[in-house]
């Protein structure tokens, strides 16, 4: 196909029809009625889906007994005080830093990257591994990259790991994390509401989409593989609530064009070659088994934990959240940023009190944003 033709079709592809999405919401307030229950309560895991949700109204055409709340799927958001205290601990070191930009004002312990910036210290802010790999070569000084993101950043730190031309003075800090423990975690809470869950496409490209028949039987929680457009999000809803409504405990594809059964092999391979699952605390949630990135122990000197002396974190490092933050209750789906006294108040975007408010991808900065769920009942054009 030639690039011509493969710019027509990509045209034909149209996700944002008003019509198509309104059929979309009438079939399920449908399904949600046949299911006869007044709460119904779905997660997804991504910050982009949140987005989505939130920036074209979604849940103003949602039936009013569906719930579809945002889990823990932002990864600054999830990033904990400890992590972020070692990336301090080595800018006030001397080391340089580089991180993605959502990094710089989430707060530590004492204190942010951003603060030790402003202290003097030497921080990048960087859009890829690979423009903190040019930064290292560019420079004498130990450059230190705070790897944060999901299994779909962490490819990327890996390819460019095994690519095998890494300047001596680079090294990661790697504060990766593995989404489908924190999802398996969700849904063995006792008093949790979440009866299935939409998973984000991006990472399912990587991971294929059987990765989740486990945990869709486990949980006895059906499983939609969901894309970012409009009709995306509403088709894979609609998929959901059927499955809930059939009591049907599967994994189901409404990403074809991107997401396979068995995802990127290739992808995995580079994944699995440099990291290993490890046990961490995801902030403001809990010790999460197997969901945290480490760089495998061949991996060593590039590690800057390693290199730098620095003792991995523990379940015992957990200081107190800001008092009344309600950032980790909101992400595994017990309140909404409407719940908590911060909110809109003393925590918004220029001075947050939780992390969920400094990401772009946070639950409480997309709803300070857009609003969460509005009511355009009477609203007129």
């Amino acid at each position: 196909m030639s690039r011509a033709d493969l710019g027509a079709a990509v045209a034909q592809l149209r996700f944002r029809n008003p019509a198509k999405a309104a059929v979309l919401a009438r079939a399920i307030d449908r399904t949600v009625q046949e299911i006869g229950r007044e709460s119904i309560a779905v997660m997804h895991v991504c910050g982009s889906h949140e987005q989505a949700i939130a920036k074209f109204g979604l849940r103003s055409v949602l039936p009013k007994a569906l719930d579809v709340i945002m889990g823990p799927g932002c990864p600054v958001c999830i990033t904990d005080m400890p992590e972020v205290d070692a990336a301090v601990t080595l800018a006030e070191r001397g080391a340089e830093v580089a991180t993605y930009g959502d990094m710089l004002r989430v707060p530590g312990t004492r204190s942010s990257l951003a603060d030790a910036q402003a202290a003097g210290a030497t921080v990048h802010v960087v859009y890829s591994v690979a423009q903190a790999l040019e930064i290292a070569a560019a420079t004498a000084a130990e450059v230190v990259f705070f790897a944060t993101g999901f299994e779909t950043t962490a490819v990327a730190t890996a390819a460019v790991v095994l690519a095998g031309e890494v300047p001596p003075n680079f090294s990661i800090l790697s504060a990766h994390k593995y989404v489908p423990p924190a999802m398996s975690l969700v849904a063995a809470l006792p008093d949790t509401r979440i009866e299935g869950f939409l998973a984000a496409g991006h990472a399912a490209v990587i991971t294929g989409w059987k990765l989740f028949e486990p945990l869709a039987r486990e949980h006895r929680a059906p499983v939609v593989i969901a894309g970012f457009e409009p009709l995306d999000i509403l088709a894979a809803v609609l998929k959901l609530v059927e499955l809930i409504r059939d009591g049907r405990h599967e994994v189901a594809n409404m990403y074809p064009r991107c997401v396979t059964a068995e995802g990127n092999r290739v992808a995995q391979g580079q994944l699995w070659r440099v990291f290993e699952l490890r046990g961490g605390h995801w902030r403001g949630i809990a010790w999460v088994p197997d969901g945290n990135l480490a760089l495998r122990p061949e991996w060593s000197h590039l590690d800057a934990r390693m290199r730098f002396g620095l003792r991995a974190p523990t379940p015992a490092d957990q200081p107190a959240v800001a008092t009344g933050c309600l950032c980790g209750e909101i992400m595994i789906g017990r309140a909404t940023p409407a719940d908590c006294r911060h909110f809109g108040t003393t925590c918004v975007p220029e001075s947050p009190v939780g992390a969920c408010m400094v990401s772009s991808e946070g639950t409480c900065r997309i709803w300070y944003q857009y609003g969460g769920r509005p009511d355009l009942a009477g609203a007129t054009a």
